[in-house]
């Protein structure tokens, strides 16, 4: 049986799965990734484009380079993908995977871009749950949820 693993945006416009378990997850320091992700890094893991499909909506692209495209959701802004245009390689978010935790990174590249202090962030202080220090707000938020769920659906956003 093939291994299919999925992903998508957070509002659920766009879903995507690979038929083959993506590989070589790693994090991007480098500047555009940086600017694409609006973070630190880009957590990357990804597969031969032929083992990659759109199941819903469609990825929109940005050109970042004469050489590389980036995937979003135009609806939501979740970055999604990138790409060397024309490559026989996509790399997804490791975040827009269902199953993030099943794609440790295992190196990292860019680092000439990396924060001094990133090396550091695992070693900061852990802060209680929202649930714990704000139960109210964790209740106003579970019940006014948009975030669409970590697996494939029929239809998305579901019919009242």
């Amino acid at each position: 049986m093939t291994e299919v693993l999925s992903g998508g945006c957070q509002c659920g416009a766009v879903r995507y799965r690979f038929t083959i378990r993506p590989d070589g997850a790693h994090l991007c320091h480098c500047r555009m990734c940086q600017k694409a992700f609006g973070a630190f890094y880009a957590p990357l893991v990804g597969g031969p484009r032929d083992t990659f499909m759109v199941t819903r909506g469609e990825i929109a692209l940005f050109r970042s380079s004469d050489l590389v495209e980036r995937g979003f959701c135009r609806d939501c802004g979740t970055p999604l993908s990138f790409a060397d245009i024309g490559g026989r390689h996509i790399s997804v978010s490791i975040g827009s995977l269902d199953d993030p935790e099943a794609f440790p990174p295992i190196d990292q590249h860019g680092t000439d871009s990396r924060m001094s202090w990133a090396n550091g962030l695992g070693s900061l202080p852990d802060v209680p749950t929202i649930e714990e220090r704000h139960p109210q707000s964790a209740a106003a938020i579970r019940a006014s949820n948009h975030q669409h769920p970590d697996h494939d659906t029929a239809e998305w956003p579901p019919r009242n």
